[in-house]
């Protein structure tokens, strides 16, 4: 007489069949509206009472937003309606990048894609004035946010997407060590236009190494008295 099956065994077929490593599934906090303050930048939740500051910022920024699903917009009125949307949603989450230099809000930066039970996140939304772009202040804007998303809020999966057709956005990826992903063809569609979108992404195992390259790159003794680094960042990376 055969031995009843036991109906919580395994099937040994299934046993056989890679399912991916064990993770912790605990869902992971999602960021607040708080200010991040570092060395050369302070982060403050964005709202309306930076929109004349930032108003001023975008005056012949005409380019920057090529590859932004918003803007360039035509007066004051009309960039107030829509900081004042942007500054509210709960996903995006965005922040006025104020450096210290200059004392006044010269861009903003978000978290988006935010997905407690994955452990997913991104960094997005990203505008900058000219004045700022390719600054210490600028790396230290993102590099706030990544810091917080993957050590303060525990996620394990940071992403940067872009439209394909942006390079500058590609070489910031790359710079920051984020590791690409490939591409969605025909993705989106923004402005009236296809969007292909390049995805990048930083992992929790690869994030320590990441973090200690752009942290040295923003030390004070990377600096000369002109602010001018010494190093790439990239080279920090190698």
């Amino acid at each position: 007489m055969s031995k009843p099956s036991d109906a919580t065994a395994e099937p040994a077929s299934l046993s056989l069949l890679p399912v991916g490593p064990e993770v912790d599934p605990t869902p992971r906090p999602l960021p607040a509206r708080v200010p991040h303050r570092g060395a050369a930048v302070t982060l403050e939740p964005l709202g309306l009472r930076h929109a004349e500051e930032l108003w001023q910022a975008v005056q012949g920024a005409d380019d920057s937003w090529a590859y932004m699903g918003y803007g360039p917009f035509p007066d004051p009125a009309a960039f107030r309606r829509f900081l004042g949307g942007f500054a509210t949603t709960h996903d995006p989450i965005a922040w006025a990048v104020r450096p210290h230099i200059s004392g006044r809000a010269l861009g903003w930066l978000t978290l988006m894609e935010i997905q407690p039970a994955h452990a997913a996140i991104e960094l997005g939304n990203i505008w900058f004035s000219p004045r700022m772009q390719r600054s210490r202040a600028a790396t230290e804007a993102m590099f706030l946010l990544m810091r917080h998303a993957m050590d303060d809020l525990g996620y394990r999966r940071l992403v940067w997407k872009c439209n394909a057709l942006n390079a500058p956005s590609r070489r910031a990826a790359a710079r920051l060590g984020f590791v690409p992903e490939g591409e969605h063809r025909a993705h989106l569609v923004v402005k009236g236009r296809r969007r292909d979108t390049a995805w990048f992404s930083i992992l929790e195992d690869e994030w320590p190494s990441r973090r200690d390259a752009i942290a040295a790159w923003l030390a004070e003794e990377n600096f000369d008295h002109r602010g001018i680094a010494r190093r790439s960042l990239r080279q920090g990376q190698a």
